[in-house]
């Protein structure tokens, strides 16, 4: 048996693949943790452009905005191309973006420049985060959940390394500065990552674990997107993630408004300004939770995983709602949102592929991903209602709304999904030969 390699060309199986399988999961590690500032870094920027150019917050954080929906909307393009070209040309494209966008943010003296920045580093993160995820979900079918967590691990804790010598940079030289430094940089790295990666080929053989609900069939995103289960998935990934995304983007003028942003705090030795400590501290629970709830699921199954991750999002919400003010229980419950947040960029990821197959795992979970992109849209709401309102009522409606995402998910979307699987399994007992379109959409839902 043949398998092709990154050339086109052919080579046999052998031991080596296994291992490799691991290498190529590696270099998308890496790469997840190379573009992570872009996002998780952000709220850094905010009160030093604030600053500098008078620019309200809400303005600048439409730039954050609309960084996430090119990033996540373009995804199943980005997907696509992947499928058909290999990692390699588009984690290449998506490098040479990354670090293009923060060199004009260093430049940017308007916030349409900021926001034309926002657009080339959105097109950059989403060809790293999209080929990365593929890669783990392709290479490893027999443990999803662990791969796509380990993957999104490195967005998740990649800022957690470099946040402290960002911060430093932008006290120090500025944050024009730090932009272009750092964003060259994460370009080169990337660009050079990409050069090592190949197709994924998984050897044949490796299956799902029992607890985890499958479907033998492979659907194409045109018909994924016309089942209901899919758009349960869909609303439960935007609920649990507007609060991560509000807690990334506005943890820095959280802080600022709540007066200790400054604060120097000592933990294991090192003083650092509270907010600046707490980031690290958010990044690496963010980071940490991935591969750890993805391998959780791999044991216990998705849904039982999201009810009680999504369970804790929420009550973590609620909770700096009451005690947030106080700069300890700040430290402690912001670091919780983003421990019981970031699992939903490896859990469902995982999910996309149970149930809708592995060959078209890249562009399926892309289109997913959008619900991240659609999430996002109510970041700079938060800011207009806690102008208006408080933080508190922002922390309300959001962590309300991972707490009915938590019991959507165990209630209707776990019963939803067997009796989809079960009713396409019974109907098509031959496997992939499927005709989708003479299955009823709505049966046993």
């Amino acid at each position: 048996m043949k398998l092709e390699n990154h050339d086109g060309g052919a080579q046999p199986i052998s031991a080596e693949r296994e291992h490799n399988r691991w290498f190529q999961l590696i270099l998308a590690i890496l790469c997840m943790g190379l573009v992570a500032n872009l996002q998780y870094a952000w709220t850094l920027f905010v009160s030093p452009m604030h600053t500098a150019h008078n620019w309200s917050v809400a303005d600048i954080q439409v730039a954050f905005s609309i960084f996430v929906l090119t990033e996540t909307w373009l995804v199943p393009l980005e997907g696509w191309i992947v499928d058909k070209f290999g990692p390699r040309p588009v984690v290449a494209v998506g490098a040479i973006c990354v670090g293009l966008s923060w060199v004009l943010n260093s430049y940017a003296a308007s916030l349409h420049a900021l926001y034309f920045a926002a657009v080339i580093a959105g097109i950059g993160v989403g060809c790293v985060y999209g080929t990365s995820v593929g890669i783990a979900l392709k290479w490893f079918p027999d443990r999803r959940g662990l791969a796509a967590g380990l993957a999104a691990a490195g967005f998740g804790a990649g800022a957690a390394v470099t946040v402290i010598p960002i911060a430093n940079m932008i006290h120090t030289a500025g944050y024009a500065h730090a932009f272009f430094f750092f964003g060259t940089l994460q370009g080169i790295a990337i660009f050079i990552l990409a050069m090592l990666m190949v197709r994924p080929q998984p050897r044949k053989g490796l299956v799902a674990p029992k607890a985890i609900m499958t479907s033998r069939h492979h659907y194409t995103p045109a018909q994924m997107v016309r089942t209901p289960v899919f758009w349960v998935m869909y609303a439960c990934f935007v609920a649990v993630a507007a609060g991560g995304l509000i807690a990334t983007a506005q943890i820095g003028p959280i802080a600022k408004d709540y007066g200790f942003a400054k604060m120097p705090i000592t933990l294991f030795g090192a003083t650092l300004p509270l907010l600046t400590m707490t980031l690290s501290i958010d990044n690496l629970c963010n980071g940490f939770t991935r591969p750890l709830s993805g391998f959780i699921s791999d044991k216990i199954g998705r849904e039982n995983t999201m009810l009680i991750i999504f369970m804790g999002e929420g009550l973590a919400l609620l909770g700096l709602r009451e005690f947030g003010h106080n700069p300890y229980a700040f430290m402690v419950l912001a670091p919780m949102v983003f421990l019981c947040w970031g699992e939903i960029f490896s859990i469902f990821p995982a999910l996309n592929a149970d149930t809708f197959g592995a060959k078209y795992a890249t562009t399926n979970s892309g289109v997913l991903y959008t619900a991240k992109g659609t999430a996002s849209l109510l970041v700079p709401l938060a800011s207009v209602l806690a102008a208006y309102a408080s933080w508190n009522a922002v922390f309300v409606v959001a962590g309300l709304a991972s707490i009915i995402a938590a019991l959507a998910a165990k209630m209707v979307l776990a019963p939803m999904r067997r009796r989809w699987i079960d009713a396409r399994e019974n109907a098509s007992p031959e496997g992939d030969a499927l005709n989708f379109r003479d299955l009823p959409l709505q049966a046993g839902e």
